[in-house]
């Protein structure tokens, strides 16, 4: 079963296996108002009740197959929101499906959301809209299984008056007499809803590869352009390293200035700072980070927050292979010596005997981003280093890696779930060997020990 201390949300129940979202965005207010249709599966029997995530939303009504449901939330909790309750009208034998149907709206204590004046943007004319989900504020955006354990596929219908895209694939748009447009998506590779994104501005967008487009306000627009033309050179190098790239479009929209993180791999449409427009691509890595996240964290994804590291420290082993293929070893070296300094200076931050300076911390009662430091990133690098070297190098190394691709595609997993498959590929691929070098591993000091 599904194990998530983060989500109030009955994973031992049911799945979410569906969601479509119809919403209207509306500036004046600052809010996003319409309607979630989430296709419920049962995993248990007699299945009597769906408890959702939700945070600051205005819940109106909840009904299935036109019948209104009774629905309740509970008592708001600082880090976790409140649980939205609701009583099914008959109770669900295991794998059991039923549709339930959330009206809602939005609140402007939306921590999902980012609403930009004008005057916040490069053209100073539109306002803007953009959200963060990562890593639990997908339930002020939407009732849902806030769990990263959860994997979905989703469609959308968004109503706005300037251009929306998504962390999905557009299909449709249909323009209204009062402005406004219908952009319609659909996503159909399974996500979790930490990767539900949206934003709503004043966007163009220009071709830069074969399966990429650069999205931006268009005063800045030829910056960006020239900026991120070797992405596709990054998505091969991806592909030759692991598996072919699943996800159809790799699509970059380069944000206004408030966008607060380097880069979000939401899948098809990457979010990406403006401070990378250096003028001279020294800051592309990030893009090569984030396109490594399609296959690490975006297919294989984490359990939950508390083994975030197989998120993160693959997706920066990955991103210094990529960076190492284009640019030379040397730099990946460099950027690894940068990053060993980002993590020392992360322990001292916390204390070398914090909790949050473990690779698998525990999160009870905690908020993910709390825990939020370079540990994941560059412990879990450090431990994927030590790992391949210990085991013979990357000759032995690379291809487990595509095989962790391949074994997990389309899961979420645990630490456990990794270390019992590394094992049996050694054994299975390389021999008895192997496995006695795994035996020399201090697991416990890696894993479960604070500090360095």
């Amino acid at each position: 079963m599904p194990y998530d201390p983060t989500s109030q949300s009955n994973l031992n129940e049911v799945k979410t296996n569906h969601i479509h979202l119809t919403l209207v965005v509306d500036f004046a207010t600052k809010t996003l108002a319409g309607s979630v249709n989430l296709e419920i599966e049962a995993i248990a029997d007699n299945v009597a009740t769906v408890v959702l995530d939700s945070s600051y939303i205005n819940v109106r009504s909840v009904a299935a197959a036109g019948q209104a449901l009774h629905f309740s939330l509970g008592k708001h909790h600082e880090k976790y929101g409140s649980a939205l309750t609701i009583d099914l009208p008959t109770r669900l034998a295991k794998g059991q499906r039923t549709n339930v149907i959330v009206e809602y709206a939005t609140t402007q204590d939306c921590t999902a959301c980012q609403w930009l004046e004008p005057s916040q943007t490069v053209g100073k004319k539109h306002p803007y809209l953009f959200t963060q989900c990562q890593a639990i504020h997908a339930r002020s955006l939407l009732p849902c299984q806030d769990s990263p354990s959860i994997k979905l596929t989703y469609s959308a219908d968004i109503t706005a008056p300037l251009r929306a895209l998504m962390s999905a694939i557009p299909k449709d748009e249909q323009k209204h007499e009062d402005g406004t447009t219908t952009f319609k998506f659909e996503q159909r590779q399974r996500i979790p809803s930490y990767l539900f994104a949206l934003a709503v501005g004043n966007l163009e967008g220009r071709e830069i590869g074969p399966r990429s487009t650069v999205w931006t306000e268009p005063e800045v627009m030829d910056v960006a352009a020239w900026e991120f033309v070797d992405t596709e050179n990054f998505i091969r190098i991806g592909e030759e390293l692991l598996t072919p790239y699943d996800w159809g479009r790799y699509d970059l929209l380069v944000l206004p200035a408030s966008f607060p993180y380097g880069g979000m791999e939401n899948p098809c449409l990457t979010f990406v700072t403006p401070s990378l427009l250096a003028g001279d691509r020294s800051l592309v890595n990030v893009v090569a980070h984030e396109i490594a996240h399609s296959w690490m964290g975006n297919l294989v994804t984490t359990e939950n927050w508390e083994h975030f590291w197989l998120n993160e420290g693959f997706t920066v082993f990955i991103e210094r292979r990529i960076v190492g293929r284009i640019l030379g070893k040397e730099h990946s070296e460099f950027s690894a010596i940068l990053g060993y300094k980002g993590l020392q200076e992360s322990v001292d931050h916390y204390g070398k005997d914090h909790r949050f300076t473990l690779l698998c911390p525990k999160l009870n009662g905690e908020g993910p981003d709390d825990a939020f430091s370079r540990v994941p990133y560059e412990k879990g690098f450090n431990f994927l280093y030590y790992l391949e070297k210990h085991l013979g190098g990357p000759e032995v190394f690379e291809p487990y890696l595509r095989a962790h691709v391949q074994q997990f595609a389309g899961r979420s997993i645990n630490t456990d779930d990794w270390k019992e498959f590394l094992y049996s590929y050694m054994e299975k691929t390389f021999g008895q060997d192997k496995v006695d070098r795994l035996n020399q591993v201090d697991w416990a000091a890696w894993l479960t020990s604070p500090g360095m």
